[in-house]
């Protein structure tokens, strides 16, 4: 009996001893990996942020783009936004029934939110899935289509060509998106006022009371790096796809989740370093 219970736990012990070399294994592929793609991304922006062969073509391209990238999300940026003010100036003012608070503070809190965080950290989140999502699947259908090979066969920067216009662009118009998001959701909380929770007199005194216009500049600063890291990242998950079609889809997913948690990651350092 001592015996086959000494034999079961010699198992047990080995069994766990595979478990973890295992888990070892994979920490360190796991590590190779991110490095390997860390590497690539670098060089891959080597090669885009170098100076373009054509200037005519590139700032044909660079209008496109901030038309295809920026343009057409205005839509979806002045609807989210709009109902968002609304709703953050509805919870504030249902939450804050104290008659020692004065009644300014709804306006006041929303307009702190919607500049420091929102419209800049949040909406560039639901940006990347729209944005991210766009520019992988296009590069990566270039990719698999041999597209890109044809324009590395002619001595083009395909790199540069096709990634740099997308960066640029959509660094240009994100501080209008950015705009335009903080307008709308001032317009939502103004709209409130005719549910009568609150008045539009107070909404404006909270509006403009201690107004700190370096909140307004850090968020366009957190906009044009966000725009950065949505582009660079989803163009180089598009760029660097293998395979056919399941791996294009792939590659978007991936760049909307790894791009979104980038964004989440430099918002901490970027609030830290700019308020």
């Amino acid at each position: 009996m001592l015996k086959r219970l000494l034999l079961i736990e010699n198992d047990y012990f080995c069994e766990c001893f595979a478990i973890c070399k295992s888990l070892k294994r994979n920490k360190v592929l796991s590590i190779k990996t991110g490095l390997t793609h860390l590497g690539k991304y670098v060089m891959l922006m080597g090669r885009v942020l170098s100076t373009p062969d054509r200037w005519r073509m590139f700032l044909k391209q660079y209008v496109t783009e901030m038309y295809q990238l920026g343009y057409n999300s205005i839509g979806i940026v002045l609807i989210i936004s709009f109902f968002i003010g609304a709703v953050i100036c509805l919870q504030i003012k249902l939450n804050i029934q104290s008659p020692w608070m004065p009644r300014m503070v709804v306006g006041y809190t929303t307009r702190e939110i919607m500049l420091l965080e929102f419209s800049s950290s949040i909406m560039c989140l639901i940006l990347a899935g729209k944005v991210g999502s766009n520019i992988a699947s296009e590069i990566g259908t270039m990719r698999i289509t041999q597209q890109i090979d044809a324009l590395d066969i002619m001595g083009v920067n395909s790199a540069n060509y096709l990634i740099l216009p997308k960066i640029m662009g959509l660094m240009t118009i994100m501080p209008l998106l950015v705009t335009l998001s903080v307008a709308a959701g001032i317009g939502g909380a103004y709209a409130t006022s005719l549910l009568g929770t609150t008045t539009v007199p107070e909404l404006t005194e909270g509006f403009r009371y201690e107004f700190n216009q370096w909140f307004f500049w850090c968020g366009m600063i957190k906009a044009v790096v966000y725009a950065f890291i949505i582009t660079s990242v989803s163009a180089y998950k598009g760029y660097t796809v293998e395979g056919g079609s399941v791996e294009v889809g792939k590659s978007s997913t991936d760049a909307v989740v790894q791009s979104s948690v980038l964004v989440l990651f430099s918002d901490i350092f970027l609030t830290n370093m700019l308020t």
